[in-house]
């Protein structure tokens, strides 16, 4: 299998540098871009200096200039700069895997209308472990239909700018289909003062922030006499950085099209 050829959005980030470290231990992988903001005091610098094994390959912030070699760009860094990489990667046959979070609407038709042109994986987590723990709560959500209320409970460090997370969000979407219904009209995403009776119908999210928390994601289905508590805790964001490698290793044989990490694991 030949190796590989990836770019990475925001190099000097915390998961920037976690995807960089991966793809150096990858044996079917090399990294072939890096790309930063403009002023960032990293660009011109080895992109894997901080490992010690410089790779020959400067972060820049032209986009000609980072993705001339690139194949694949893994891109988990804000929406507004995400789109502005995936109208580069539409154009020039760049396949792209997205693990930003935040997009509206609009945002994410872009990116739909953009994998007619190119092969993209797009998931609000990447983690193997968080889209088994999807394929499971669809199921449970089947089985407690009726008579169970569903919370869902996430935590992240201090440092992430969106709530609900990513992956609290599509966690409801997931259980929201299984029971034909639509987030849009049942997820609470707040309570404060005198709000009345719960709707059993609803589907609610609490947010945590503080500290390090790399994730951590429970949905709580709560009956009378019993709740089951369905919980996927990450411990370091090495888990996001393998699965886009996975998610890259499937787009292999994709020309263009939207998929997301059910695809990649097979759990449609």
């Amino acid at each position: 299998m030949k190796s590989m050829k990836i770019a990475i959005a925001g190099a000097s980030g915390r998961m920037g540098r976690m995807l960089i470290e991966a793809i150096v231990a990858d044996d079917q992988a090399t990294l072939a871009g890096a790309l930063d903001l403009p002023g960032s005091p990293v660009l011109g610098t080895d992109a894997a200096a901080f490992l010690g094994q410089p790779a020959g390959v400067p972060i820049e912030s032209d986009l000609a200039k980072g993705l001339t070699n690139a194949e694949y760009l893994i891109d988990f860094t804000r929406p507004e700069g995400t789109l502005k990489h995936l109208a580069y990667c539409a154009e020039h046959g760049i396949k792209m895997i997205i693990g930003t979070t935040g997009f509206d609407d609009a945002g994410k038709a872009a990116i739909a209308n953009a994998a007619k042109k190119t092969a993209i994986v797009f998931a609000p987590n990447m983690s193997v472990g968080v889209n088994v723990t999807m394929k499971l709560l669809e199921l449970a959500a089947k089985s407690f239909s009726h008579g169970y209320d569903i919370e869902i409970i996430e935590a992240h460090h201090r440092h992430k700018v969106d709530a609900p997370s990513g992956t609290a969000l599509k966690m409801g979407e997931v259980i929201a289909s299984a029971l034909d219904r639509d987030l849009k009209d049942v997820g609470v995403f707040a309570r404060e003062g005198v709000t009345g009776e719960r709707d059993p119908s609803s589907i609610g999210f609490a947010t945590i922030r503080g500290g390090d928390i790399v994730g951590d994601h429970t949905v709580l289905f709560a009956g009378i006499g019993e709740r089951i508590e369905i919980t996927h805790k990450s411990s370091s964001r090495v888990t996001y950085a393998h699965g886009s490698l996975r998610a890259a290793r499937f787009l292999q044989n994709q020309s263009s099209g939207l998929f997301d990490m059910q695809d990649v694991l097979g759990l449609r």
